[in-house]
């Protein structure tokens, strides 16, 4: 039994008639009598009792009328909700985006595919890389931000943005008017970093090991105009991606830090053996084909 089944059945209640029937399907009169007869083998009761004016319904046949028409009106939905995903007509999009960046390009790409796509829902989850990367595989997540190098066995990706870490300092810091920095000058400072679900705190403290040090961390937070604010007051430096640091309203000195320089590259990830959705899909072309543009106007 499969839906057309049950769609002829209908009809052939309605008209009364297989051969009436018949002709409004456009399918020839021996052709639903099969159908029909398949049916009730299928289920093992008649449907119709068949007289030569018409077709009656039996008992077993206005039961099972009833939730024929049920089960045909979900198909019917299920189809139209179907053809609006491929239309792009409807969709939710899942993003996890790492407060460690600047969200205006991103937005930027984000307006454009709204206008374009205006039906299509979004939930911006803000968490760092770690949890990011966790929720996408526990299907919590369509898609995030992380950072570079990510799971490659379980996640595709495309690139986003790269720039360089810059130490922060307090105004009155005696290195705050350099031009650039020596990472093993900051052996004896006192670090403010971002906890431990971000990859950011992975990556300064193993820059720092590679220089010789570990670092002296006083405090961890998951926000970074907090820490901006603990700066300004004394409490210790840290170390930010050069677009956050720019963000930062208190009275600081950003400078370049050196042997080695700390690159901060972030990528969109999504994952590898999932079911992607339609929405999600057309998000990931449009965004990668965005960043395609915007890399070319700056040559």
């Amino acid at each position: 039994m499969d839906i057309r089944h049950l769609q002829y059945f209908i009809e052939v209640a309605r008209f009364q008639s297989f051969t009436k029937a018949a002709e409004h399907l456009f399918i020839s009169q021996p052709t639903i009598s099969k159908m029909i007869k398949n049916l009730e083998e299928d289920l093992g009761v008649e449907l119709f009792e068949r007289t030569k004016r018409k077709v009656v319904l039996t008992d077993a046949g206005r039961l099972i009328l009833a939730q024929a028409k049920t089960i045909d009106k979900a198909f019917q939905n299920l189809q139209t909700q179907l053809d609006d995903l491929l239309g792009l007509q409807k969709g939710h999009i899942r993003i996890g985006l790492p407060p460690i960046m600047d969200a205006d390009q991103f937005i930027k790409i984000l307006g454009g595919f709204h206008d374009q796509y205006p039906h299509i829902t979004f939930q911006l989850v803000e968490d760092g890389a770690k949890k990011i990367e966790t929720n996408i595989l526990s299907e919590d997540l369509d898609v995030g931000i992380t950072v570079l190098p990510t799971q490659e066995d379980r996640f595709d990706y495309f690139f986003l943005s790269n720039e360089d870490l810059e130490v922060v300092l307090p105004p009155s810091h005696r290195l705050a008017d350099r031009k650039q920095i020596r990472l093993e000058e900051l052996a004896d400072e006192n670090f403010i970093l971002f906890n431990k679900d971000f990859v950011l705190n992975d990556k300064i403290r193993s820059s720092c090991h590679e220089v010789g040090f570990t670092p002296k961390v006083i405090s961890e937070s998951s926000q970074w105009d907090f820490i901006g604010k603990m700066i300004a007051a004394n409490f210790g430096i840290s170390m930010l991606p050069k677009s956050v640091a720019s963000l930062l309203k208190e009275e600081v000195k950003r400078v370049h830090v050196i042997n080695p320089t700390i690159a901060w590259d972030l990528a969109i990830i999504w994952p590898k053996e999932h079911y992607i959705s339609y929405a999600t899909k057309e998000w990931l072309t449009y965004t990668q084909n965005r960043l395609t543009v915007g890399a070319e106007d700056q040559l």
